[in-house]
């Protein structure tokens, strides 16, 4: 099945300025063939004048002369249907730029119906209920709460603010003994020689 296409309807505006735009190149068109005509006009009286026939030399430029009137005529056709072309575009778009502010007039009006003065108040006074219901129970639970949860409360709530902002929370440092830099030295135990190990086991006369 084909799909629905909407097409855009054509007004009396479109087809008038169409039919003007159509009359302007016609115009322009003419204007290219006289200037051609011109050019030859000109090349033609050279010619018979190359030949001594100034009479036909004459005929010639009278041609041009002619030719050059009727450019004249349709430049300020030309003028003129450009001007109608622009008169008819721009008086559309007058027309659009009231139907826009109309339509805007309306749009302001309903929405100052919506927000008479009795829903502005009524719009308060349920702002101010809330106010006061929130601080109502922000001192009900602010007395039933010791210092020290009211102080851990607080703590969390700074805890999560930072946490929001991306801060990173205070860690307590604690400090490592510190790796010595030389190798510990080994106590090597050396045998006694057998003298001194005879004297520590000879008994002492009393």
């Amino acid at each position: 099945m084909g799909t629905n296409q909407s097409v855009p309807k054509i007004t009396s505006q479109d087809k008038a300025i169409l039919d003007l735009k159509l009359q302007r190149d016609k115009v322009r068109q003419y204007q290219r063939k006289i200037e051609s005509v011109l050019a030859r006009e000109q090349e033609i009286a050279k010619i018979h004048l190359q030949k001594g026939n100034k009479e036909r030399a004459l005929t010639a430029l009278r041609q041009k002369k002619y030719q050059q009137s009727l450019l004249v005529k349709t430049d300020q056709q030309l003028e003129t249907l450009e001007g109608l072309v622009s008169s008819i575009e721009f008086s559309l778009l007058e027309t659009s730029v009231l139907h826009g502010l109309k339509q805007g007039n309306e749009a302001l009006k309903e929405i100052h119906k919506e927000m008479n003065l009795e829903s502005v108040e009524k719009l308060l006074d349920e702002t101010q209920e809330a106010q006061a219901y929130q601080r109502e129970i922000d001192e009900m639970l602010a007395n039933n709460l010791t210092s020290e949860d009211e102080d851990a409360v607080q703590d969390e709530l700074k805890m999560l603010q930072d946490e929001a902002l991306g801060i990173a929370p205070n860690t307590v440092k604690v400090d490592m003994p510190s790796v010595p830099d030389s190798q510990p030295v080994t106590k090597v135990d050396t045998p006694e020689s057998p003298v001194k190990q005879a004297e520590e086991r000879t008994p002492v006369a009393a």
